[in-house]
């Protein structure tokens, strides 16, 4: 019954190995957090920018924000993933779900480059993501242009993801900081409607800590997010954390009834990913945050959500192995 309190298994649809230094605690520490937590099975990614210690800081940062030196593109952070991975043993090795991230999303060889590591590593990568493209703050550090989600290397990256079958993780933000309205909705829309073979996996549902600092809670999201689901079966939704507070649960962490209303009508186009960037403690918290949410949906709702909806949305060949 919805309220009942129920016991969850879990995909964490959205977790990187290293962080913006691509460092990380490692595997152990990772499997031992996902055995705690209850956690069956993670998209794991590098993150596809490294920060810099710039000459002139006299004490290293311990993340992008923490000062204004800039961020680059790292393509070396799949080596990194890819390298955890293969250490694993065979029987370990079916619960991660590698996504390549290390490109620039600005530049129109990226596809290439891409190619050339799925073919490098045949079958071993299972999605494309977390593509920065609108990300805050981090934007502008980033050395070159802003990326936007429907530029034309990222086209060139979705011919490629729909030939190879695989999902697409983007963060693109929905509007900046102060503008009260969907100001970079297009940037999103534009592919969804120009690729309907790519299933895209919208980071945070296009918000963020930075824009709700700012404003809150934003509006408009709920009846854009309904918008968008009726007109593009080829969108998925991850809620990780900045979607959890304001808008899954009330500052008392009651449901918002119109979120399960949403969740409900679409029951297999939600996923929960906790973001957590190279260290692992306290994995399982993120997603069990969850819970009060979870329990206010139908039982079999609230267990796609929480963990088979993510497995859906993988490449046809890995389902099989589920």
């Amino acid at each position: 019954m919805p309220g009942e309190a129920r016991d969850y298994r879990y995909s964490d649809a959205h977790l990187h190995y290293v962080d913006f230094f691509q460092e990380s605690d490692g595997m152990r520490p990772l499997l031992e957090a996902m055995e705690k937590g209850r956690i069956d099975h993670v998209m794991i990614s590098g993150v596809p920018v490294a920060k810099k210690w710039h000459e002139d800081e006299p004490k290293r940062p311990r993340y992008y924000a923490g000062d204004d030196a800039g961020a680059y593109w790292y393509s070396a952070t799949d080596v990194l993933v890819a390298a955890a991975v293969r250490q694993l043993p065979a029987e370990q090795r079916g619960r991660f779900h590698p996504f390549l991230s290390g490109f620039n999303p600005n530049d129109k060889n990226s596809d290439a480059h891409i190619r050339r590591m799925l073919e490098l590593d045949p079958g071993l990568w299972q999605g494309i993501g977390e593509v920065f493209t609108r990300h805050d703050d981090l934007t502008a550090l980033i050395d070159g242009d802003t990326p936007r989600a429907n530029n034309e290397a990222m086209s060139r990256i979705y011919h490629l993801a729909a030939e190879y079958d695989l999902p697409v993780l983007v963060h693109s933000n929905i509007t900046s900081q102060r503008e009260r309205n969907p100001l970079y909705l297009q940037e999103v829309e534009e592919p969804l409607r120009n690729h309907p073979h790519v299933r895209f996996i919208w980071a945070h549902a296009g918000t963020s800590m930075e824009i709700h600092r700012h404003q809150k809670r934003l509006d408009f999201l709920l009846p854009t997010l309904g918008r968008l689901l009726e007109a593009y079966p080829n969108l998925y939704i991850d809620l990780s954390w900045s979607v959890l507070r304001p808008y899954l649960l009330d500052k008392d962490g009651k449901p918002d009834r119109q979120w399960l209303e949403l969740v409900e009508r679409y029951p297999e186009r939600f996923m929960l990913g906790s973001d957590v960037v190279g260290r692992f403690d306290g994995l399982g918290d993120y997603l069990t945050a969850y819970d009060p949410f979870l329990d206010a949906l139908p039982q079999a709702v609230a267990r796609k959500v929480a963990r088979d909806n993510f497995l859906a949305v993988l490449p046809r060949r890995h389902q099989a192995l589920q």
